[in-house]
């Protein structure tokens, strides 16, 4: 329902878009999904390591990673450049959501996010990954003192544009901090958020919409 800037499915209500073509946005995802509109779980995300067992609520909650081991509530991260990630424990069943950007990476909102998972039971060797679309490290570039601060935190985010200057790989990133957190089994949507035109990208567009990365237990 949203118009341009904000294409047709924009589902963040905090980039300056509709309010009331937002909400019939993500009426119709509660609907994919198959559940009612209030049961989607939001967040407000704020780049940190913040991470929230997630029951029913009336609004987002202040965090950068959703947890559940509820049947049939949706958990939603909303991304146009970052990388979103979605976890699965079979046994016992466990998902979760995480909204990881540079700065997030660096917090690192992924191990915090296992760690939670662990405590609920999930085991890291059984767990499964999907690592959605964000921006590559062809594009994201950023100074040199940003890049040096990113990876002596994590060295395998170090990358470099197209152009021979300084980037940031966050979704290499992120994968490192899976494989070291002992998660192997991981699915990486590679499109880049900067070079496919179909996705939101803050860094192409600037005032632009927020596409999402939804999971749920099966009730």
């Amino acid at each position: 329902m949203s118009r341009p800037p904000y294409g047709h499915l924009n589902l963040g209500d905090h980039v300056g878009d509709d309010p009331e073509a937002v909400a019939e946005n993500r009426s119709r995802l509660a609907t994919r999904v198959d559940v009612p509109h209030d049961q989607l779980v939001f967040m407000h995300q704020v780049h940190g390591a913040e991470v929230v067992v997630a029951e029913p609520t009336v609004g987002p909650v202040d965090a950068d990673a959703l947890v559940t081991t509820r049947p049939g509530l949706p958990l939603v991260v909303l991304v146009a450049d970052c990388v979103p990630v979605v976890f699965r424990s079979s046994d016992p069943p466990v998902v979760a959501v995480a909204h990881a950007g540079r700065r997030g990476l660096v917090a690192r909102v992924v191990p915090a996010t296992v760690e939670v998972m662990r405590k609920l039971g999930a085991n890291p060797a059984n767990m499964k990954v999907f690592i959605g679309p964000s921006i590559c490290g062809f594009c994201y570039e950023v100074p040199e003192a940003l890049r040096a601060e990113v990876i002596a935190v994590v060295p395998a985010a170090q990358a470099t544009t197209r152009a021979g200057t300084s980037a940031v790989d966050v979704s290499r990133g992120v994968r490192a901090q899976l494989h070291d957190a002992g998660i192997s089994t991981i699915k990486v949507d590679r499109r880049c958020t900067n070079e496919f035109p179909e996705l939101y990208s803050h860094r192409r567009d600037g005032r632009t919409g927020r596409f999402a990365a939804v999971t749920w237990l099966q009730p």
